[in-house]
């Protein structure tokens, strides 16, 4: 059998993940978030004491490390580290940056690639992330790479953080965007970029609804389903 999968690539604060997993929903596709699964092992780095972003230390840390993924009820992706329910953990503000860092690392890419490409082996899926499209899933049936401005992004992760009830402020929020835009364009390696075969959609003008609309026409476009 033959499964289908779409890349959504982009930069933090998007609209990557709600959206990505609203469309899997719509499509009846398993819905992967790469994002939450750098968190966990970040997490993990954090936890031992380590500096998320010196491959010396973090590289100890990959031996044995247990990092899951399941569902919930109500379809939404759990990550679990050592057996433990991290789901809500990895949102805390602290973890974007931290996150940004190991992802960064060869050695923790190499460590969680085939973990990432088996899910597309195995199920029609939509992946979210920053190098899907060009490195994790090069041959994706669709390739999307979503987009808003910083100020626009910023003021969704603010929104996101109030909901959970952590306080944070706009310049702040708005510099962090920035800074991670700034790490993830210029790492090494797989940095965020555009695939060549990839649409381009910018979402600052459009609510979620309309998104969704969008990236619904644009797969269904592109796939007989």
């Amino acid at each position: 059998m033959s499964f289908k999968s779409v890349a959504i690539d982009g930069p933090a604060g998007a609209g990557k993940s709600t959206l990505a997993q609203r469309l899997a929903e719509a499509l009846g596709f398993l819905y992967v978030d790469t994002g939450a699964i750098y968190r966990t092992v970040a997490l993990a780095v954090l936890r031992a004491g380590a500096d998320p972003g010196d491959e010396a230390q973090v590289i100890p840390l990959l031996e044995g490390l247990d990092v899951r993924m399941g569902y919930g009820p109500d379809g939404g992706q759990r990550m679990y580290l050592t057996g433990e329910d991290v789901s809500e953990t990895i949102r805390e503000h602290r973890m974007s940056g931290a996150a940004s860092k190991v992802s960064a690392l060869p050695a923790v890419r190499a460590f969680l690639l085939d973990f990432q490409r088996l899910q597309a082996r195995e199920h029609n899926v939509v992946m979210d992330g920053r190098d899907i499209g060009t490195v994790v899933l090069p041959g994706a049936d669709v390739k999307i790479f979503l987009t808003a401005a910083p100020e626009a992004r910023a003021r969704r992760r603010l929104l996101e953080l109030e909901r959970r009830g952590q306080a944070a402020d706009f310049d702040a929020v708005l510099r962090d965007i920035r800074e991670r835009d700034r790490q993830d364009e210029t790492r090494p390696i797989a940095p965020l970029k555009q695939a060549e075969d990839a649409v381009r959609v910018d979402t600052t003008d459009l609510n979620l609804e309309q998104s969704l609309a969008g990236l619904l026409a644009l797969v269904k476009e592109k796939i007989a389903l």
